[in-house]
C-alpha cells in the first residue's frame, strides 16, 4: 500500500505553508503530492515550486481540468515540470464541473468524455516528438522541441461510468473521486471494462483514491468542518450522483443552501454520509481507512487534510505525521514498513 497527500487548496493557505506540508508529507514517508485546482493556486506553478523544494516525492496535478487550458499549452507545461523533476511527476486530469468551465473560465463544457480522450492523445503524441494532428480538442501541427526525458504517467479523474471505462481505455492511472470504500469494486469493474475494450491487459490502469482526512486535536471542529464539505461537493450537478446513495436530501439541502439558509441546509447532511467521506479521529483511523481502500483494490490511498477552520496548519500537519506513524509508513519510498 503507498499513501499520498492531496493539498488542502480551498483552505487559503499559502505557498509557505503547502511547502512545510509537502516536505513533511515527504519526510514522513508518503509516496506523492497532489495539487488541485479550485480557486486557490494555480497548478503548474505550484508543482514547479514543489519541484524544486522536495527531492524524492512524486508530484502530481490532481486534477488539473482541461478545458481552461489547449492540450498543447498542458503537454508543454508537464514536460517542463518533468524535465525539473524526472521521474517525479504525474499528469492528472479531468474534465472538472460546468460551473467551473464555463462561469468561470468562459468555456464550453461540451463533450467531456472526447475532450478527455483528445487531450491524451495529444500528450503522448507531443511527448514523443510526434508532430500532433488531433481533431479535437483541435490540435494541429504542434510539436514540442522540449520533450521529457520520462513521459508523466496520465491519470485521469473519474466518477461516472463512461469516463471509468474510458480511463481504463487510455489511462495510465484512474482517479476514483467521491468514492467511499463500498463504492471501489464497482467502479474498478468500470475500467477493466475500459481496458478490455482498448485490447489492454487487464489491471493495466493503477487505482488511487483520495478521501478527507484528519487526526489532528480539534476532532469535533473538524467534523463539522467536514460536513459542509460534503455538502458543498454534493451541490456541485457533475458530482450530486456520487452522494445521492447516502444523501437523499440533496435536493433540499441545496435549495435552502442557495435561499441562504446554510444553518438548514447543514442540518439535512446525514452524520453517515461525512463518515463514509471522511476519516476522523486519530492516526490509527485514517490508516485503518487507506488499508481497506488497499484491500478493495485500490494502489494509492491519498489523504485530502483541510485544518478544523480554514487557514488552520497545524491539524494537516498532525494528520500527516500521525497517520504515517500508525502506518508504520517506510519513510524511503512512501510503502508500509510491516
Amino acid at each position: 500500500m503507498r499513501l499520498g497527500v492531496t493539498l488542502p487548496v480551498d483552505d487559503g493557505l499559502g505557498v509557505p505553508e503547502y511547502l512545510r506540508l509537502v516536505r513533511t508529507a515527504e519526510e514522513a514517508g508518503y509516496d506523492s503530492a497532489w495539487v488541485g485546482e479550485v480557486t486557490g493556486p494555480e497548478v503548474f506553478s505550484m508543482l514547479g515550486i514543489l519541484a524544486a523544494s522536495t527531492s524524492r516525492i512524486r508530484l502530481g496535478s490532481g486534477i488539473a481540468t482541461v478545458y481552461p487550458r489547449s492540450p498543447a499549452l498542458a503537454a508543454m507545461g508537464f514536460a517542463t515540470l518533468a524535465s525539473a523533476a524526472p521521474g517525479r511527476i504525474l499528469a492528472g486530469l479531468g474534465a472538472s464541473s460546468r460551473m467551473i468551465t464555463e462561469d468561470w473560465h468562459g468555456r464550453a463544457h461540451a463533450r467531456p468524455l472526447a475532450t478527455i480522450e483528445g487531450y491524451v492523445r495529444v500528450l503522448r503524441a507531443a511527448w514523443a516528438g510526434e508532430r500532433v494532428a488531433v481533431e479535437h480538442p483541435r490540435t494541429q501541427g504542434f510539436r514540442a522541441t522540449l520533450l521529457p526525458p520520462e513521459p508523466p504517467p496520465i491519470v485521469v479523474g473519474a466518477m461516472n461510468p463512461g469516463m471509468l471505462r474510458l480511463a481504463g481505455r487510455v489511462a495510465d492511472g484512474v482517479f476514483l473521486t467521491w468514492s467511499p470504500v463500498g463504492e471501489i469494486a464497482e467502479k474498478l469493474a468500470l475500467v477493466r471494462e475500459g481496458e478490455k475494450e482498448a485490447g489492454r491487459e487487464p489491471g493495466s490502469v493503477w487505482a488511487m483514491v483520495s478521501f478527507w482526512a484528519y487526526a489532528g486535536d480539534r476532532v469535533a471542529e473538524a467534523t463539522e468542518r467536514m460536513r459542509r464539505l460534503c455538502l458543498q461537493y454534493a451541490m456541485v450537478p457533475t458530482h450530486a450522483g456520487s452522494f445521492a446513495g447516502v444523501f437523499p436530501e440533496i435536493a433540499r439541502a441545496t435549495a435552502l443552501w442557495r435561499s441562504g439558509d446554510r444553518r438548514g441546509a447543514l442540518a439535512l447532511v446525514p452524520d453517515e454520509l461525512v463518515h463514509r467521506l471522511c476519516a476522523v479521529g486519530d492516526g490509527a483511523a485514517v490508516a485503518a481507512r487507506a488499508a481497506a481502500m488497499h484491500e478493495a483494490g485500490v494502489d494509492l490511498a491519498v489523504l485530502l487534510t483541510p485544518g478544523a477552520v480554514a487557514g488552520d496548519l497545524d491539524g494537516p500537519l498532525q494528520t500527516l505525521t500521525r497517520t504515517a506513524d500508525a502506518a508504520l509508513l517506510d519513510r524511503t519510498n512512501g510503502t508500509l514498513a510491516h
